[in-house]
């Protein structure tokens, strides 16, 4: 076990199982990180205001939890309501970029990043990529008509103003221990979730302020086609190799199981760079991916690969807020 390992272990017990060795140095991050913060809050021409709303959907846990998801389905609600948005995204898993990068579906996600490859090919929408959100955002609505723009992460840079803030909670892991990096999972205090406008829990939401999201699966394309599609309910009985890299890939296998599945898992790092070896199998088992791998796939000399993509089924009740909130943000910029 690495010592990274070592250390993410406690993240998930007691707080009072933690090194003292480990919440010292989470105070000292604190300290920076509030300072940080202050820094931007305090000084109002440091921060870049978009000159169309914008809504930030993102964390304070370390790894995913399902923002991408919930990203593409907030493009597909706006669109419902004929609301032209744009996303823009740090690329994280790509190459360190010296300019902001438009993404479209055959963009290369070891350059650009996996997730903004993902959104522009299921939402397709209009995608910039850079480290520097107003420089991604400026070079997004030079390049597009875009009435509203949605950042995917970017919660706590805070050089860049938003009008709407999303937190998406994983509904397994919720805060972990409820510290601070790096002896608990959290970039945020919890208290952090108090100012946020929204708090999606990927799952099963607990608290009164909570709205549920539920992430379904029910079918399967080819990698190589994806007009040819299977029902994963043809699967019952049958053996497959799940192919996950993933936050938490134990979603996406589990998520197979309930199609009463046999599933032989084969987990990777979030936004892992795959090889054809990553692929090989001692068996002839059907391989399944999720479409966040398999954009990092789709051109490895595969066969019988089958992506599962995930659907976000959100509560009518966020929708409706949400929409309500949005409409009157629309209405100020057009005045």
């Amino acid at each position: 076990m690495s010592f990274a390992d070592k250390i993410t272990e406690y993240w998930y017990k007691p707080a009072e199982q933690v090194p003292f060795a480990l919440k010292t140095l989470s105070k000292v991050f604190a300290f920076i990180s509030l300072q940080r913060k202050r820094s931007y809050l305090n000084s109002p021409s440091k921060v870049y205001r978009a000159p169309v709303p914008l809504v930030v959907v993102g964390n304070i846990f370390v790894g995913g939890t399902g923002k991408t998801p919930l990203v593409i389905a907030l493009i597909e609600l706006l669109t419902e309501n004929g609301i032209k948005a744009g996303v823009v995204s740090r690329g994280y898993g790509g190459q360190k970029l010296k300019k902001p990068e438009l993404v479209f579906a055959h963009s290369d996600p070891l350059f650009v990043g996996d997730e903004p490859v993902l959104i522009a090919t299921r939402a397709k929408c209009p995608v910039v990529v850079f480290p520097r959100r107003a420089d991604a955002i400026k070079t997004l609505l030079t390049n597009n008509d875009v009435e509203l723009i949605l950042s995917d992460d970017g919660l706590q840079h805070y050089a860049m103003a938003r009008d709407i803030e999303i937190v998406v909670i994983d509904g397994e892991r919720r805060v972990g221990n409820g510290l601070l990096l790096p002896a608990g999972p959290l970039r945020e205090p919890v208290s952090r979730l108090n100012s946020v406008d929204y708090c999606v829990v990927n799952g099963d939401a607990e608290n009164p302020n909570e709205h549920s999201m539920q992430l379904t699966v029910s079918e399967a394309y080819a990698l190589n086609d994806d007009t040819k599609k299977i029902p994963l309910s043809t699967l019952q009985g049958q053996t497959v190799n799940a192919v996950a890299g993933i936050g938490n890939p134990s979603r996406f296998f589990d998520a197979l199981k309930t199609f009463n599945i046999n599933v032989l898992e084969r987990s990777f790092p979030d936004h892992y760079a795959y090889k054809l070896e990553d692929l090989c199998f001692s068996n002839d088992f059907p391989i399944l991916l999720t479409e966040k791998d398999a954009v990092k796939c789709r051109y490895l000399p595969l066969r019988d690969v089958w992506v599962v993509p995930v659907v976000a089924d959100l509560e009518q009740s966020f929708k409706s807020k949400f929409m309500d909130q949005i409409t009157p943000l629309l209405n100020r910029v057009t005045k």
